[in-house]
């Protein structure tokens, strides 16, 4: 196994190539072999697992993966386990390397012994934790955080000498005071379901400042968007996806990432010679896309393609079409029939982009690159990295998407001879059953379906498309004065125009809203009625108060809401996330019912993302990238001052940036490079001052735990801040 450790300042990440493993003790059984996987571990902590290999004592995986970790943990651990179909699966052995020995290992290929594990002595076992903070205004203005954390279930707890009866314990820490609350005890269950939420007030210290960006809408048309920060840090860094991981999700969690694309994306047109290479190149721009998309874009492909695959993993269906991997029993003709149906099945999909193009033919291509080559195409090839299977695909499935995702390909590329595309000829043959004009003109139409210009009106198709549907509770809106607004039981339906609830399914609409009166929709805390998995949808006048059926549901009714009216004009900035009750709002107790919202909404990105996406986290990211690059940062600086950038040649050394305007980028770059080295002063001493204050044997610094000692005494011999 070889294991590279990458500086940051802030975050510290690593990138991990899983080689092979030998000599692995045989199965006590006749046939010796085992299929065995491989999980990386952060602590106790599994972060990432390797396909299965069959039938093998020595297999040779040769995955890389990367990821950033926390500071605090003490093992990256890799464990060793045989799959077993009928029962749990059984660990091997395992490897286990202490944080601070990391850098023996930078950059080598390194064979370690498996040792054996101990399950009384692991921490073992999964738990599904819940956690909302709202920002809540009391009686006398103040304002405090309010921590929900809801306790769902636990899976796989250790048995310890035959018996497991769990419970969960959940603490606040903090300066001045602390604060722990326990669960019920669940007896003789290592899968306990406990389902019970805690409830903490987070009070602000006096010296809380809150940190966010002050992002104005037109801030993209005031500098040009290649003197921008965003641009230097793509600029800079070796690999343009660490540059675009941050920025898309910071520009996603305050709601600006449309502007922000559209700057970038007209800025490459604006470079492009060849229209046909627009967004092919490894450019910062076609990666911000990507992650966009992989982001806002993960509950359309659970919804559209997470059937399909899993179908394809469950039923095993031979679909292998190349004759000389065809095993004895298979039928070429019958797989060619099956691979049909797949593929067929994949191709019903819709939903909504936006995109701007310079004639008529590219408009289709650059949209396909995107959601064909870019989107589609991953997600089918490894569906775990997209969070549509739990775990990398068997050879036997992997082989059945790589077709699939071929074909899938190929139709999106609207290429005039598309047999011709395939090196394989037995793809080529295939694909003849589908090499028609109809099957391109359907390609077509789905892409203008998906495509919009962000204020397109909703009602402008005819036909409304069904989008969701089904039972659930819902609060009387209180259009009578004097009824009784209780809870009721009634079938939901979700169109493009209009959200409507009915008596029962099939009858008229006792209620119909439209679509562009929807003017928020979030969740309603818990509090508000003592029932969970409810959300609010705000309208001018009033917001309806629905109960799922479970969380799952919830979110996904949230999502969709969400995403159908969030083009709207009039979409609000606050909403008050309790209800009104009793002539006051629970939230914020003020006693007009118009009174606007007191927390920010969450500018329209789904449940999911929401969960994802920490402002602060993205920044702090996006500094350690600076940091990390300042040699690149000061070298791009000497290229904008040098006269060769003005009015000569570039000198070879420069060639390697991007710079239209010299002038702009040096000042943007003069302030980066000024806040990276006051913040490196600022974490320095804030090392030095903890330091000196860290007990030892504390829980900051335990008793033999040396990894905190040599970290800081790292600190005083070097002049820079790393991890």
């Amino acid at each position: 196994m070889a294991v590279e450790e990458e500086g940051l300042r802030v975050f510290q990440s690593v990138k991990i190539k899983i080689g092979e493993a030998k000599n692995i003790p045989p199965y006590p059984g006749p046939n010796k072999m085992r299929d065995c996987y491989c999980t990386v571990n952060l602590d106790q902590e599994e972060v990432f697992r390797t396909k299965t290999l069959e039938k093998s004592l020595c297999p040779f995986y040769g995955e890389d993966f990367y990821c950033e970790i926390p500071r605090s943990f003490r093992h990256l651990s890799f464990y060793i386990f045989d799959r077993d179909v009928f029962r749990r699966d059984s660990s091997i052995g395992k490897v286990a390397v202490k944080k601070e020995d990391l850098q023996k290992y930078h950059g080598k290929d390194h064979w370690f012994p498996l040792q054996p594990v101990c399950a009384d002595s692991e921490v073992q076992g999964k738990v599904h934790l819940e956690l909302r903070l709202s920002e809540v205004i009391t009686d006398s203005g103040g304002v405090c955080h309010k921590l929900a954390t809801r306790v769902l279930e636990c899976q796989d707890l250790p048995i310890v000498n035959n018996q497991c009866d769990p419970y969960a314990a959940v603490s606040l820490l903090g300066p001045s005071r602390s604060e722990a609350k326990k669960t019920k005890v669940k007896r003789k269950n290592n899968n306990p379901q406990f389902d019970e939420v805690f409830f903490f007030e987070v009070t602000k210290p006096l010296s809380y400042t809150k940190r966010q960006f002050d992002v104005e809408e037109d801030d993209v048309d005031k500098l040009p968007v290649s003197a921008s920060a965003a641009h230097i840090l793509g600029e800079v860094c070796r690999e343009k996806q660490e540059a675009a991981v941050p920025l898309v999700r910071l520009f996603l969690h305050y709601g600006k990432i449309v502007p922000f694309l559209s700057a970038i994306a007209h800025a490459e047109i604006s470079r492009t010679q060849d229209p046909n290479t627009i967004f092919r190149g490894n450019s910062l721009t076609s990666k911000c896309i990507d992650e966009t998309m992989k982001l806002a874009g993960m509950h359309y492909l659970r919804v559209t393609l997470k059937p399909i695959i899993d179908e394809i993993c469950t039923d095993h269906k031979p679909c292998e079409i190349d004759p000389v991997k065809l095993k004895e029993s298979e039928n070429l003709d019958t797989n060619r029939v099956s691979l049909n149906v797949i593929r067929d099945d994949d191709d019903d999909d819709d939903d909504g982009v936006c995109v701007s193009a310079v004639d008529p033919d590219v408009r289709y291509t650059a949209v396909s690159s995107f959601i064909f080559l870019r989107f589609f195409a991953p997600a089918i090839l490894s569906p775990n990295l997209f969070h549509l299977r739990p775990h990398h695909p068997d050879p036997y499935t992997s082989r059945t998407l790589t077709l699939v995702s071929k074909t899938i390909q190929t139709l999106g590329s609207l290429a005039k001879s598309k047999s011709a595309n395939f090196k394989e000829s037995y793809m080529a043959a295939f694909y003849d059953y589908f090499n028609e004009q109809k099957y391109a003109d359907a390609v077509k139409n789905f892409l203008d379906l998906i495509s919009s210009s962000a204020r397109w009106d909703q009602k402008s198709i005819e036909t409304p498309i069904m989008l969701k549907e089904g039972f659930m509770i819902k609060r009387a809106q209180g259009r009578n004065r004097f009824g009784l607004k209780n809870f009721k039981k009634r079938w939901f339906r979700l169109t493009n125009h209009e959200f409507t609830y009915h008596k029962t399914k099939g009858e008229g609409a006792l209620c119909s809203i439209p679509i562009e009166n929807i003017l928020a929709v979030e969740r309603l805390e818990e509090e508000s009625f003592k029932m969970k998995n409810m959300f609010q949808v705000i309208q001018p006048e009033r917001a309806l108060y629905i109960q799922a059926n479970n969380c799952v549901e919830a979110r996904d009714w949230i999502d969709i809401l969400t995403k159908v009216s969030q083009c709207n004009r009039k979409r609000l900035s606050t909403y008050h996330p309790s209800a009104f009750l009793n002539g006051h709002w629970l939230c914020c107790k003020l006693s007009a019912d118009t009174a606007p919202g007191c927390t920010p909404c969450t500018g329209g990105l789904p449940a999911n993302i929401q969960l994802d996406v920490d402002g602060d986290r993205e920044t702090e990211r996006i500094y350690s990238l600076y940091s990390t690059y300042m040699a690149k940062l000061v070298k791009m600086q000497e290229a904008c001052g040098s006269k060769s950038v003005y009015d000569g040649p570039e000198q070879e050394e420069y060639s390697t940036f991007v710079i239209d305007d010299p002038q702009e980028t040096y000042k943007t770059l003069s302030l980066v490079i000024s806040a990276v080295q006051t913040l490196e002063q600022q974490h320095m001493q804030y090392k030095r001052d903890k330091f000196r204050k860290t007990k030892y044997g504390s829980q900051e610094h335990p008793i033999g735990d040396q990894s905190f000692q040599c970290y800081i005494r790292q600190q005083s011999e070097s002049s820079t801040y790393s991890i």
